[in-house]
Order: structure tokens, then sequence, then C-alpha cells
């Protein structure tokens, strides 16, 4: 995924977690950037999917 503010690409499990005290119900999906500490939403599983497949063609 790549970071709103800052533009650093980073593998969504490399984030850090969004806060587990939000006040939103039982805390939010928020993905916090390494680099700024940005909150970002996690990519939708489309945007997902389709990397994968053009990654896979990219290598080929």
């Amino acid at each position: 995924m790549r970071c709103g503010f800052c533009g650093h690409e980073f593998a969504e499990s490399e984030g850090n977690v969004g806060c587990k005290n939000c006040p939103m119900s039982s805390g939010c999906k928020m993905v916090k950037c390494p680099r700024c500490n940005y909150e970002n939403p996690p990519e939708p599983a489309l945007v997902k999917g389709i990397k994968k497949i053009f990654g896979k063609k990219d290598r080929e």
C-alpha cells in the first residue's frame, strides 16, 4: 500500500495497527505508515487482487 501523506510504499503487514482505544466501535482498521505514522485506510480486496494479477505478469 502507499501512504496517502508521504507516498511511502509498504506492505500492509509492515504498518502499525491503528489505535486500539479509538472511540469507534471496537477500534478501527486504519494502518499507520511505518515512516511518518500517518493513518491510512486498509486497501480494498479488489485493489489487492488487481495488484496481485499485474504483479504476476511482471515476473513472467
